[in-house]
């Protein structure tokens, strides 16, 4: 591959994740500030793991046979950034749940379509994939930090009247919105995925040519009946079964992190706590250097248990050391940790574990609990425990929300642990696998 097409192939991985990192993180406490229901919450939180339920069965295949990927791709980031415009200008529940809908529905299969279009380019996948991937993780990083300065209250800032660069970045940096402002200005969030969003459609114009790729076969018209014969397999069972429990776990970290640093309890300063969760991005990153020379050392089933203990780990620190601001911020570390060790793990098993004609279908067999019913769960209960069961005259119990998912981590590495044998097969040598950033 040329140096200008894999320079196209990470930007457009850049932009692809920037748009889902902008909007995700404060979703879940700018809902709330709109006066919607935990269950009108639910719904719009849903709307992202529903359109990837659907394009399981649907849409993703219709995708990729039907139109040239880079034309679908600017399609759907079109209409999908004028969706992500509009919620920021949204207040009313169904108009805002129709929105999302809209975006969830037409983004999630670009995830697919990216790797289509990247994989399309390439004479070494394994070789090529990883420095091409890691620009979706870049995306993600740099999605969180131009709202270190967006959520600012100019007003403030304004009335210091600072002299020089390092006054003014300082009394910026020290006069961070709160309260109802804040809640306001995350409709921002909104504005910038979109305008994400509309730049992909246009740079999706120059991206390679890819044309569709049509059905061979009647079985490959049901992928999906396909990959759920691979159950019958208990080895294949069981570790989606856990899937399925780290996969709610891991979205109860979204769920709730973003109003814990920013509570009282913490104190995260609003236009900071994007930033800090993106430590996490960073740390995976780091990490998949390390993966393969892991998964060498500690064999398949231990490098999962040690990613879903880290989501019990940091859930502990989250429970039993809530004023340790510090320590809040370095255990961030370990989202990147948890993503890596497990899911891209998982990814990897599937990958070598399964013949080739086999391999799609096992991997969105594990989208779905990864991307879809996992999150479902987790954006379904979520809102209802953190506002209902374990808030009362406004006050949080954090200890016992966060021993809830630190439980189930707990649970999921002893099913794991117990239940988990597949055949013997050499361990993999791994560079850097295809996963989504999360």
């Amino acid at each position: 591959m040329n140096p200008a097409t894999r320079f196209k192939l990470f930007l457009m991985m850049v932009l692809e994740f920037f748009i889902w990192g902008a909007w995700l993180p404060l979703i879940f406490g700018y809902l709330p500030s709109l006066g919607f229901t935990p269950a009108e919450q639910s719904w719009i939180l849903n709307a992202f793991p529903i359109a990837a339920i659907v394009g399981m069965f649907f849409s993703n295949q219709f995708a990729d046979r039907n139109f040239a990927a880079e034309k679908f791709l600017a399609f759907s980031h079109l209409v999908g950034g004028l969706a992500m415009v509009g919620l920021a200008f949204t207040k009313s529940f169904w108009p805002f749940f129709g929105l999302m809908l809209v975006h969830c529905l037409l983004y999630v299969p670009t995830i697919s379509i990216t790797n289509s279009i990247a994989f399309a380019q390439m004479k070494d996948a394994q070789k090529e994939f990883g420095i091409v991937r890691m620009g979706g993780t870049v995306g993600w990083i740099l999605a969180a930090w131009p709202f270190t300065f967006i959520l600012v209250d100019w007003d403030k800032v304004r009335a210091a009247n600072p002299q020089g660069l390092k006054d003014w970045l300082g009394t910026v940096l020290a006069n961070e919105l709160t309260g109802p402002a804040l809640q306001d200005a995350t409709k921002w969030t909104y504005i910038v995925a979109g305008i994400a969003s509309l730049l992909l459609a246009a740079f999706s114009l120059v991206l390679p040519h890819t044309p569709p790729k049509k059905a061979t076969s009647a079985s490959n018209k049901l992928a999906w009946l396909e990959a759920m014969r691979l159950l019958r397999h208990p080895f294949v069972l069981m570790l989606w079964i856990v899937t399925f429990i780290d996969a709610f776990v891991h979205n109860s970290y979204f769920n709730w992190t973003g109003t814990f640093l920013g509570s009282q309890t913490v104190g995260i300063a609003g236009n900071w706590i994007m930033p800090v969760m993106s430590i996490g991005q960073i740390a995976e990153i780091l990490t998949m250097f390390i993966l393969g020379a892991t998964l060498k050392a500690l064999g398949w089933r231990t490098t999962m248990i040690v990613g879903i203990l880290g989501h019990a780990a940091r859930f502990a620190v989250y429970a039993f050391f809530p004023d340790h601001k510090e320590f809040i911020i370095i255990v961030q570390v370990l989202h990147g940790i948890c993503y890596a060790f497990f899911f891209a793990t998982v990814y990897i098993f599937v990958d070598e574990y399964f013949p080739k004609d086999a391999r799609a279908s096992a991997q969105g067999l594990f989208n779905v609990m990864i991307l879809g019913l996992g999150p479902l769960v987790a954006n379904s209960v979520c809102p209802y425990l953190i506002q209902k069961v374990f808030t009362q005259n406004g006050v949080t119990d954090f200890r016992a929300l966060f021993l809830v998912p630190m439980s189930f981590a707990l649970f999921a590495a002893f099913l794991l642990f117990s239940f988990f044998h597949p055949p013997h097969k050499t361990e993999p040598e791994v560079e850097a696998p295809p996963v989504p950033a999360l």
